[in-house]
Formats: structure tokens, C-alpha cells, sequence
């Protein structure tokens, strides 16, 4: 795990475009896209969301019950209707090999737990004379999803079938998964992350799995008093439900990235969520009505990228790069803002009243990072004072603003100035000496 995610991981996820209907074509397309045009910026992850294993996926709903393609080993393997690079028992391994070619890193989704069709068809586990039926726990069920039944983590052959996973996706050469429904256990209100135990049998599956891989575990929230435990088991957790192009989701992010940012460091990275921003909500079912352009004003999408970046939370950009726009794009490649998202420490909020809020974070030698915020529904005068960012008034600073990229002198003592409803602007201030 020291190996992976020194910085917090940046890439593309299939999820906010295609849902759960993902092909090949659109993960090569994706990927061609970053290696020509992001990945200069740090942007290197590729990653496959859910159903990758399901023929008949089509759209961002799930279907009941039904047929998953699964080796004799109860694991799930690629649908080749979708993904035809997988067929002959190739998996994943072709596609990863192209994305690797390209200087780039491949991931996927995975839900927590066994098939529930292994478990009724009574499949082995590899290394183990345990079986499907022995390792699952009937009352450890999704209420969202019916793939799967959980991992009793006490039974014989759990951690071999866990190992096995993992030793197939190190040989398709993986470099990043993210396990869903893992967070929070669903059945038991009174214990949020009864799943502790199996999300201990993925850490030492990945551990000897032979590759680094980076573990992402979701869905949120996760439970602050377990951040101990995230942080020795995970590169990455969710701190919320699936985020979309929404202001109430924007505005609870705040208070959700506060309490978190204690707990961000060096390969373990407190996860806001998906970028909902560019050409989202697409699918292939023929119905689809959400297809959209993100609905975050111009505003918006910069203060959600502003607070991502100075928080230090994982990037996972979720539109069709294909049809970035201009702007979409100069979100994406602004290399001063995404250099406080790679070199920033100990991001914090300084100051919050009035929907005006104030961030910082330590940058290189004497520089920082400053974020100011107005969450409010009214342009707003948003000011921060050297002294409450820990600098000397009588000492002269440089400052150059991350999004328009001017540069000046700080004067008066203080930082900030009128920003729109919703909006943000974010500097970089430096001690003359």
C-alpha cells in the first residue's frame, strides 16, 4: 500500500456518462482522450465502473437477478458482448495492456462480496475446498443491487476466494479498484461499518496479490470514527453518496471536507467524489432522458474544483472527454490549481460565517494556498487578514490568483475582494524576501 497514491489519485471514471453501460470502445475513446490531452496534468486513471460483468447492462439502473458472466471460480470476468478483447479468457488483460501502451493506468469497480449465482450454484473457490455456499453470509445483502451476497470473513475459504480476485486482476494487470457497497452495512443501523472485517480480508488479498493496486472503498459516508481503520486499509474512501451536478450537494461538502481534512495525508486521500462536470448522463437503452451538459453554473464547477483541489481530495473526472468543451477543459488542465492539489499540505478551514468561507494550505518552502468562498445566493465581499492565515502584516507578499493567473503585490494587509454567488477565488502567496 506505501507504493500507491503518494498524491492524492486523479483519473476518469465510466459512472457519471455511461452508468452502468459501458463498452470497450468508450474506454479506449476515454483513454486516447487523457494520454493526447490530460495526462501532462497528472491525470493518469481509467477506470471501469459497475457491471462490467453483465451482458444486458444498458442504462444507469440495475437489473434484478440477473445472469452475470463468471469463471469456474465464482469470480466475475468481462462481458464479451461489451468488452470483445476479453473473449478466450483474456479479461480485462488486453485492455489494461493498451492503456498501459499509453502511459496511462487501468481500474474497475467491483461490489463487496460473492455472486449470489456462484453461491446458488454451489461454485469452488480457488485454492480452497471451500465453496460459494460456505464463505457468504446470507443476511449481508445490497439493498440497491442484487448481485451479490457479502463475505463472512470467519469462514474457511473467505480470504482464499478474496486472494483470488485479486491475483486475477493483478494478472490483467489492475492498478486501481474500487470496492462499492463496503462502507456501510445496510441491515444493521446501530453498526455502519460492520464490513470491517471484510474490507481487512481485500487489504491482505491486495497485499499479496503481487501488483500495487490502489484500493478505493465506497459508497459513503464514511464514519469519521473510523478513520484509524480507512487509513490502514484504504488509499481512498468516500465521504458522501454519489455526488451529482447539484448545489446542496456542492454546499454539504464544506462542512463534510472540515471535518475530514485532519485526516489527509500522503497515500491515504479523504474522497469527495466524482467531478460531475462536461457531458454526463448518457446510456444506451434507447430512453434515457438525462443526458445533459452539467448543470453546475460556470461558478459552480470552478469552486467545486477549487475546494477538491485545496482539500486534496481524489480527482475522477466523470463526462465523456470526447465532448469536453473549452471550458470543461480549462478546468481540467489549469496547472496552478492542480499544483495545490498535488503539492498543498494540511489543507484547513480558516474561517466560516455568512455562506463566506476561507480555506489554506501549506504550499513549498514559504508559500500558501488560499480558497475563498461565497456559498451565499448573493455577490459578497469575501476578505481574509495576513495575521488569520498566520502571516506578518508588516512583511511583503506576492499573490497570484490560480484561475486567472495574474500576479501582484498584497496589500492593505489582507486578501480577497468581491466574488459572485457561488463562486471562489483561490491564490498562491508568497513571502518576498
Amino acid at each position: 500500500m506505501i507504493n500507491v497514491a503518494k498524491t492524492p489519485p486523479m483519473g476518469w471514471n465510466s459512472w457519471d456518462c455511461y452508468g452502468a453501460s459501458v463498452t470497450e470502445a468508450e474506454l479506449i475513446g476515454n483513454a486516447e482522450y487523457m494520454a493526447a490531452n490530460l495526462k501532462q496534468f497528472g491525470w493518469e486513471y481509467v477506470v471501469c465502473d459497475i457491471q462490467w460483468y453483465e451482458p444486458t447492462a444498458d442504462s444507469f439502473e440495475y437489473h434484478k437477478f440477473t445472469e452475470l458472466c463468471m469463471d469456474e471460480y465464482s469470480r466475475l470476468i468481462p462481458a464479451e458482448n461489451r468488452f470483445p478483447s476479453a473473449a478466450g479468457g483474456v479479461g480485462f488483460k488486453t485492455i489494461a495492456d493498451r492503456i498501459h501502451d499509453m502511459g496511462l493506468k487501468f481500474g474497475i469497480h467491483i461490489m463487496r462480496g460473492i455472486p449470489r449465482q456462484a453461491v446458488h450454484r454451489n461454485t469452488k473457490i480457488k485454492g480452497s475446498d471451500a465453496t460459494a455456499r460456505n464463505i457468504a453470509h446470507p443476511y449481508s445483502l445490497c439493498p440497491w443491487n442484487t448481485d451479490m451476497y457479502g463475505v463472512d470473513p470467519k469462514q474457511k475459504g473467505a480470504q482464499e476466494y478474496y486472494n483470488s480476485l485479486f491475483e486475477l486482476y493483478a494478472y490483467w494487470g489492475v492498478d486501481f479498484v474500487k470496492v462499492d457497497d463496503i462502507c456501510v452495512n445496510w441491515l444493521i443501523p446501530s453498526n455502519p461499518y460492520s464490513t470491517k472485517a471484510e474490507i481487512e480480508l481485500i487489504r491482505r488479498a491486495i497485499d499479496n496479490c503481487g501488483r500495487p493496486i490502489v484500493l478505493s472503498l465506497s459508497p459513503g459516508p464514511a464514519q469519521i470514527c473510523e478513520a484509524r481503520h480507512l487509513a490502514a486499509n484504504a488509499n481512498m474512501w468516500r465521504l458522501t453518496d454519489d455526488f451529482w451536478d447539484e448545489w446542496e450537494h456542492l454546499y454539504n461538502m464544506f462542512e463534510r471536507c472540515k471535518m475530514w481534512s485532519p485526516y489527509v495525508q500522503e497515500h491515504h486521500w479523504p474522497d469527495c467524489d466524482m467531478l460531475p462536470i462536461g457531458h454526463i448522463g448518457i446510456c444506451h437503452n434507447g430512453e434515457n432522458t438525462t443526458d445533459h451538459m452539467s448543470r453546475f453554473t460556470r461558478n459552480e464547477q470552478r469552486t467545486l474544483m477549487t475546494l477538491w483541489c485545496i482539500f486534496r481530495s481524489p480527482l475522477m473526472a466523470g463526462a465523456e472527454l470526447r465532448d469536453n468543451d473549452e471550458f470543461t477543459l480549462s478546468l481540467l488542465t489549469n496547472s496552478d490549481i492542480l499544483e495545490m492539489h498535488r503539492f498543498g499540505s494540511k489543507p484547513r478551514q480558516i474561517y466560516c460565517e455568512d455562506d463566506k468561507i476561507v480555506w489554506m494550505s501549506e504550499g513549498s518552502g514559504d508559500s500558501i494556498y488560499v480558497a475563498l468562498f461565497n456559498a451565499g445566493d448573493n455577490a459578497q465581499n469575501v476578505n481574509i487578514v495576513l495575521e488569520d492565515l498566520g502571516l506578518h502584516s508588516g512583511k511583503e507578499y506576492s499573490i497570484k490568483n490560480l484561475w486567472t493567473h495574474e500576479e501582484g503585490i498584497v496589500n492593505d494587509g489582507k486578501i480577497g475582494g468581491i466574488i459572485p454567488v457561488h463562486g471562489t477565488s483561490c491564490y498562491k502567496v508568497q513571502s518576498m524576501r
